[in-house]
């Protein structure tokens, strides 16, 4: 019989190969003779001069090439940065490197070639787009009177306060050149198209990637809000704040909205989904005679809290068989976040295993996984992580102990000791985050 581990292992390759960047783009983008087909709309090919790729995020190389391919002999040229170790030989493109999740100045390079391309453009020029998550850290562009290196403060500041990827995106859409639509607003009437794989909860596009293709639904006023509940304007660089507080009072445009006639020419199209994961997990896990639930894919909140509610669900599938009977597999999608108070390594989903670690004690055959579809966990070599009901006991037997290592926020270590970490590589997707809960 498989155990609980091998399985937990097999959904995850299952879900990671749903959302394959280069097949999600194929399934979405043909070439037949001179007209490209994406999803419902024709571009004749014959109608521009020059067809360029540009882009930016974990999962962006892949779909340049797959692009690439399609185009063939019609590409003119362009530019994708993508996360150091994500790179990949595309013919045509540049495939550059940069700094992620705090942007570096490689990502400003790579991003000004990429406004150039973009700016350079005209009506007869067809862009696209390969925007995947990763895109907000590795297109730093920041406006007039804003540096790199206040970006990175404002960045790390954000992370460590426990925001929302929302919450940062809005933020970073109001310090940028190309977040919050405003690669549209360089476009100047070319045609653009932004292929996209979702690492956000509900799919929002103004918030993938900080939405350079799309109308910006926030405003100064929310990044003031924003940052009013969290108490973190103090904290900012000065040059920052000055730059929202005259946003706010009107003295600066803010981003475009939606009727902006930067957006006549642009289609947007969702290629991949944390869903689209999950529901392939889901599947494979039918074929091993599981009893299945995909529970939400709106998770959110801090990493511990969630960890209790997936414990609660293994608990009572254990005691009761709801919501579903053993052999069990639940699936949930989202993205948490870890307001970080200690010096140790992890990331949220190594987080969230290690907090439900004792909550498991007592159970038998089952297992939860957490696992970072980007195969980065936070700042870590790891996607996640595998606890059981027999993690705590191998911890102490190694003189490791639970609520120690979450008051330092040092998971990595702990399953790094116990080599319960889930190492899967780069694997250049990014759909946000899943959890599996198995009772066998």
């Amino acid at each position: 019989m498989t155990s609980p581990r091998e399985l937990a292992l097999i959904l995850a390759h299952a879900a990671l190969a749903a959302v394959e960047p280069a097949a999600a783009i194929r399934a979405h983008v043909r070439r037949e003779s001179d007209v490209l087909l994406i999803d419902d709309r024709r571009y004749d090919l014959t109608a521009f001069d020059r067809v360029f790729i540009v882009g930016a995020g974990k999962a962006s190389a892949p779909m340049a090439a797959a692009l690439a391919e399609s185009l063939g002999d019609r590409l003119t040229g362009g530019w994708v940065n993508v996360k150091y170790g994500h790179e990949l030989d595309v013919p045509g493109v540049t495939i550059h490197p940069a700094g992620h999740p705090v942007p570096d100045q490689a990502g400003v390079d790579g991003s000004e070639a990429i406004a150039r391309i973009v700016e350079e453009a005209g009506p007869r020029d067809l862009l696209l787009c390969a925007i995947s998550g990763g895109g907000s850290a590795l297109t730093p562009l920041p406006v007039t009177g804003v540096t790199l290196a206040d970006l990175q403060v404002t960045t790390d500041v954000m992370l460590r306060s426990g925001a929302t990827i929302n919450e940062l995106n809005c933020l970073r859409k109001h310090l940028d050149r190309l977040k919050g639509g405003g690669m549209a607003r360089l476009a100047r009437g070319a045609t653009l198209v932004a292929l996209i794989l979702s690492d956000v909860v509900g799919n929002p596009l103004d918030v993938i990637s900080s939405g350079p293709t799309v109308p910006d639904t926030t405003t100064f006023a929310d990044v003031a809000r924003i940052l009013d509940e969290r108490g973190l304007w103090d904290r900012l660089p000065a040059s920052v704040a000055a730059h929202l507080r005259a946003g706010v009072a009107g003295e600066i445009p803010d981003t475009p909205k939606a009727g902006d006639p930067a957006f006549e020419r642009v289609q947007n199209v969702i290629v991949g989904s944390n869903g689209q994961a999950a529901e392939a997990a889901l599947a494979v896990a039918q074929e091993h005679g599981l009893n299945t639930l995909l529970l939400s894919t709106y998770v959110e909140g801090e990493a511990r809290e969630v960890a209790r509610v997936c414990v609660a669900i293994a608990r009572e599938i254990a005691a009761s068989g709801r919501p579903i009977a053993r052999p069990a597999c639940v699936v949930l999608g989202g993205e948490t976040t870890v307001t970080v108070r200690g010096s140790g390594k992890g990331g949220r989903n190594q987080e969230l295993a290690l907090a439900a670690a004792p909550g498991l004690v007592g159970l038998d055959n089952v297992m939860i996984l957490t696992l970072a579809t980007d195969g980065t966990d936070g700042p870590t070599d790891a996607a996640g992580a595998f606890v059981d009901p027999s993690t705590v006991a191998r911890a102490a037997s190694l003189g490791l102990d639970v609520a120690h290592s979450l008051a330092n926020n040092d998971a990595y270590t702990f399953f790094e000791r116990l080599g319960d970490l889930l190492i899967t590589g780069p694997t250049r997707t990014n759909v946000n985050d899943l959890t599996f809960i198995l009772a066998l």
